[in-house]
């Protein structure tokens, strides 16, 4: 739900899941074909690990931060991981590249010209996300929402950047 300003959008689980079927769909009527499906960790992890399924594929990740101060709100330095964990070996082939969100664009960026750099097995690359912001710099080859007004998105599982052990304790001590 995208609140009355344009400044937030609030997702519930539902919605979440929805979206990643439509991604789905979109990537299938497009033809094209993949042999494996690259998630970025941690926010192509679940968007990652459900097309994987869908697409019986295997699923490597790649893990890249810049969202980790105050519980994920502040945008930092860009992290990427030097290695993908994969189960098929090494990544080659036509590689399907997964993230929740294209938003300045600047870590897609990243990860394609490393992925071109430093894996020259890869023969084919694509991306696909959920949303796509307007102030984006990269555009997807797969997007299921264009957000004109770049509202800050409110993942459903995004309570859980702030839970700390204890709270769980306290939550679950009936």
């Amino acid at each position: 739900m995208l609140t009355e300003d344009g400044k937030h959008l609030y997702v519930s689980y539902d919605e979440y899941h929805n979206l990643i079927e439509k991604l789905a769909i979109k990537i299938f009527q497009s033809g094209w074909e993949f042999d494996t499906i690259l998630c970025l960790a941690r926010g192509g992890m679940r968007p990652g690990d459900i097309l994987s399924r869908v697409f019986d594929k295997p699923l490597a990740i790649m893990s890249t931060s810049s969202y980790r101060a105050n519980a994920g709100l502040t945008q930092e330095n860009l992290d990427i991981a030097h290695y993908i964990t994969t189960p098929k070996g090494e990544i080659a082939g036509r590689v399907l590249l997964v993230d929740d969100l294209a938003d300045s664009g600047v870590t897609l960026e990243a990860v394609i010209k490393q992925l071109k750099t430093n894996y020259k097995p890869i023969t084919e690359l694509r991306s696909a996300v959920i949303w796509t912001k307007a102030l984006s710099k990269f555009t997807p080859d797969y997007q299921v929402e264009f957000l004109p007004t770049n509202p800050w998105i409110h993942q459903p599982f995004e309570s859980y950047d702030a839970l700390r052990p204890q709270q769980l304790i306290e939550k679950w001590s009936v």
